[in-house]
């Protein structure tokens, strides 16, 4: 779904990335790539990375991908270079930035079961469940035309405090942050908790994110590249 939302939405060249730093160097992809995507996924950031200890809560982990991911993305911030977080890729852009998680979101007193519902087909699993407020007049609600969005919603984790530069504009209704972006960033850096990836083509709020991420690509690799250069854009 990815790869498909990247090269139907977004109109770039999807490439899959190995996350393991003994294959790749976050220096090579940086100059190998015009953006990045990061994707979700099952395992969880480790809570060593926003400095507290394991617990079975936590779930389980992919240490090789916390080496990669977390700092390819303080890089692009600090390039300019556009990122779009989705799902753990959310949780990764607020902990590469100095945030923390909480280990399960329906543990919480007043919080909702944000989890992937255990039955039902996948279309099912991606039905769209719960609204998304959004900051008037933010980012997000400009980029989405709307102050309220409704969004599938598929993690047990979630933002605890936000780390420097981050900027949370949508929140679930039970306060459950779901929408940011990092504050001052030269370049395209918003992140969203739920799965804009799953009809992306044909949703209202999917498409306009991955469309606005694409845009981002294509002026970034714009800029860094000749004309000559310029006939495919790589994210």
């Amino acid at each position: 779904m990815n790869s498909q939302a990247i090269s139907q939405v977004s109109d770039c060249t999807p490439l899959l990335v190995p996350a393991d730093p003994r294959l790749v160097r976050v220096e090579d992809l940086l100059e190998a790539c015009d953006g990045f995507l990061f994707t979700g996924g099952r395992p969880n950031v480790h809570p060593e990375e926003y400095g507290e200890a394991e617990t079975k809560a936590h779930g389980f982990f992919d240490r090789s991908r916390d080496a990669i991911a977390l700092p390819l993305i303080r890089a692009c911030v600090e390039r300019g270079q556009p990122i779009l977080g989705i799902c753990r890729g959310f949780q990764e852009v607020n902990v590469a930035m100095g945030g923390t998680l909480y280990p399960e979101i329906r543990d919480l007193p007043g919080r909702m079961n944000h989890r992937m519902p255990p039955d039902g087909s996948i279309e099912e699993k991606f039905a769209l469940r719960h609204k998304v407020t959004l900051a008037q007049g933010g980012v997000f609600a400009k980029l989405f035309g709307a102050q309220e969005v409704m969004t599938n919603t598929l993690h047990g984790q979630g933002i605890k405090e936000a780390g420097a530069r981050i900027v949370v504009e949508g929140y679930a209704p039970d306060g459950t942050p779901e929408a940011i972006y990092v504050q001052g960033a030269r370049g395209f850096t918003l992140a969203v908790q739920w799965h804009p990836e799953w009809n992306a083509a044909n949703d209202p709020v999917s498409r306009p994110l991955f469309v606005a991420f694409g845009k981002a690509v294509q002026d970034y690799a714009t800029r860094r590249s000749p004309p000559s250069a310029q006939a495919d854009k790589v994210a």
